[in-house]
């Protein structure tokens, strides 16, 4: 599955946060991650990302695809990371 990751974490989280998401998914922005996982790696990743933030403080969004040929992806300016399929 194709999964875009968003977070919005306090700042004394935001290098863990980042830290741990590159463990995973392609760093495409601030705070922005995507990339192809398996189930059993969405469930680390959610599971880490709880571990992580401060639930009455942070926010994390998780949009899951079937795959990346559903997305349309545009962007405008500069490109931070480039998404891939190696995993």
């Amino acid at each position: 599955m194709y999964v875009i990751l968003v977070y919005d974490v306090g700042e004394k989280r935001v290098g863990r946060a980042c830290k741990f998401c590159r463990r995973f998914l392609t760093w495409v922005q601030n705070s922005v991650f995507e990339g192809e996982l398996k189930e059993s790696q969405l469930r680390r990743v959610e599971d880490g990302m709880r571990k992580l933030m401060v639930e009455e403080e942070d926010t994390v969004l998780i949009y899951v695809l079937r795959d990346n040929k559903w997305l349309d992806r545009r962007t405008l300016g500069i490109k931070k990371g480039e998404p891939t399929n190696i995993i």
